[in-house]
């Protein structure tokens, strides 16, 4: 993915203020910043939420120009993102809604819904993989979850969909240790040469357990420092009010 000098906002109000950023194939990438600074704007614009506006530059997805494309076709394309706040969907149970959008993906690719043999195979490799309890697949989507159920539930739709870019936002808000862990893990095991991560965070405890590649600091809608995972290191001993006054000067 390539992001060029990428100007957004939402009712006129500019958030990001000339993001570059290149992400290769085989990468993490994590994304730091204090709160208000761009960085669920940035993931939402990646995966084209309709109410932020571009305004300038451009979001790329293997040479191809993301711009006029919907969240589906973005998804279909292979952008996967976590929420903040996954929505609760009564009625839903969560392994009919993998189902369909496994099957919607295959639809736009001109393929015929996976065979159901093949679906039920896939979905316990990948439960088991995150520990997840069968029980938990016949539940309502999100319904009475608690967070670390909802996140651990979006890595598995993650190990699922297989995605280019997955973008995980915030995936580490309200969990405990143990969910933590298995959350970790399930990233750590689904990356691979042909993918990339995204990992919007404001502390450095997840990055302890998902080592990323680099780390870039968002300030004012712009990434103003990158480095290795020791800049979030650094991030977390000194705060971020040193990342500030370097920007301003």
């Amino acid at each position: 993915m390539k992001i060029k000098n990428l100007h957004a906002g939402v009712e006129g109000n500019e958030i990001l203020n000339g993001i570059n950023l290149e992400v290769n194939a085989g990468e993490v990438h994590a994304i730091m910043g204090p709160n208000g600074s761009g960085k669920s704007t940035l993931a939402a614009v990646i995966a084209g939420k309709e109410e932020f506006e571009v305004t300038k530059g451009s979001v790329e997805l293997e040479g191809e120009d993301l711009d006029d494309l919907s969240p589906e076709e973005r998804a279909h394309k292979g952008v996967f993102m976590s929420f903040q706040y996954p929505i609760e969907i009564p009625g839903v149970s969560v392994t009919n809604f993998i189902k369909t959008a496994i099957n919607e993906c295959r639809k736009a690719k001109g393929l015929e819904d996976m065979p159901a043999n093949q679906m039920l195979k896939l979905i316990r490799e990948k439960a088991e993989m995150l520990e997840i309890d069968r029980k938990f697949l016949s539940r309502s989507l999100n319904e009475g979850f608690s967070g670390g159920e909802k996140k651990r539930n979006e890595i598995f739709q993650l190990a699922m969909l297989e995605p280019k870019l997955a973008i995980l936002d915030e995936t580490d808000s309200g969990l405990d240790i143990d969910a933590l862990r298995i959350v970790a893990n399930g990233v750590n095991k689904l990356k691979s040469k042909d993918n990339a991560v995204i990992i919007i965070t404001h502390y450095q405890r997840l990055l302890e357990y998902i080592v990323p590649d680099f780390v870039h600091v968002i300030h004012d809608g712009k990434i103003v420092k990158s480095g290795t995972k020791e800049l979030a290191l650094e991030l977390e001993e000194k705060g971020y009010d040193w990342i500030k006054q370097e920007a301003v000067v």
